[in-house]
């Protein structure tokens, strides 16, 4: 059994499943209690980087970004639930949607956080969690966010001469996760703190970017 059957699907020793576990009466709604349809003005952007519930914390704490949505790209199947992307047979990727303020921030500052939240060496996981659903990956919604994600890319390989793991995909439908998934971290604290502590995402981060480990902003 590998860590990331242990952390992240059903069959869980007792403590590691209730970190998962679907709160009661979970209320409905997005990080920073906005939707794009609240500002007009805004821009959207999605970005796979392992759980979402991280990513989604990562980029609440980014000062223009006015919603994250944790959910799924990549896959074929329409409105796919959590346990169906789960599975792996869905080609979906665990993202997440983060609208923004583009007079504020632009995606370059989000790509720069996107980075810095990663392992960018990884290939189908990210930490602990393995398998499609957890490669990290960017899905451009049009040819200057792609052209943006190409050279970011290129600079990462650059940087550390070696081979990129992320994957820039083409756009595709997007679909939130379950209402239980959304803050997650916000509304199940301990549990989500369990879970990130336990994956070891905070220390590969810091072996892979020291300083820059965990940013929300461009210096």
């Amino acid at each position: 059994m590998t860590f990331n059957t242990m952390i992240r699907l059903p069959a869980l020793p007792l403590l590691l499943a209730a970190a998962f576990a679907a709160p009661v009466g979970a209320a409905d709604g997005q990080s920073r209690g906005e939707t794009a349809n609240d500002a007009p003005s805004t821009a959207s952007a999605i970005f796979g980087g392992g759980c979402f519930w991280c990513v989604e914390q990562a980029y609440d704490k980014v000062e223009g970004v006015v919603a994250t949505t944790s959910g799924f790209s990549g896959g074929q199947l329409e409105d796919p639930s959590y346990d169906e992307v789960s599975s792996g047979d869905t080609e979906h990727i665990e993202v997440v949607k983060v609208d923004y303020d583009p007079e504020v921030v632009d995606y370059r500052t989000l790509l720069y956080v996107f980075w810095r939240n990663i392992d960018p060496f990884a290939v189908n996981r990210q930490f602990c969690d393995q398998g499609r659903p957890y490669q990290s990956a960017l899905f451009p919604k049009n040819a200057e966010q792609r052209a943006q994600a190409e050279t970011t890319r290129d600079a990462m390989a650059e940087r550390f001469d070696r081979e990129i793991g992320i994957e820039i995909l083409d756009d595709t439908p997007f679909y939130a996760a379950e209402t239980y998934h959304q803050d997650y971290y916000q509304k199940n604290s301990v549990r989500y703190n369990f879970y990130k502590s336990a994956c070891g995402r905070k220390d590969r981060l810091e072996e892979v970017w020291g300083d820059e480990a965990s940013a929300h902003t461009m210096p």
